[in-house]
């Protein structure tokens, strides 16, 4: 098994850890509806399925009996 030579301290561990940060996520409002949601991604209002302010999938209309 592969052996380090010699053991890494934590200040030298923590210092090339210091670089790695998590971005938060890019939320856009639209322009058609008002909902925020992630960009290049499909979001769903009312039961419409919308992607770049354009209604991919209608909603069902369910009829009560």
């Amino acid at each position: 098994m592969a052996h380090p030579k010699s053991r890494i301290s934590k200040q030298r561990k923590r210092k090339r850890r210091t670089h790695k940060k998590i971005t938060p996520p890019q939320v856009q409002v639209c322009k058609e509806t008002g909902e925020p949601h992630l960009r290049h991604r499909a979001y769903e209002v009312d039961g419409a399925l919308y992607y770049k302010g354009k209604v991919l999938i209608p909603a069902i209309e369910v009829d009560e009996e």
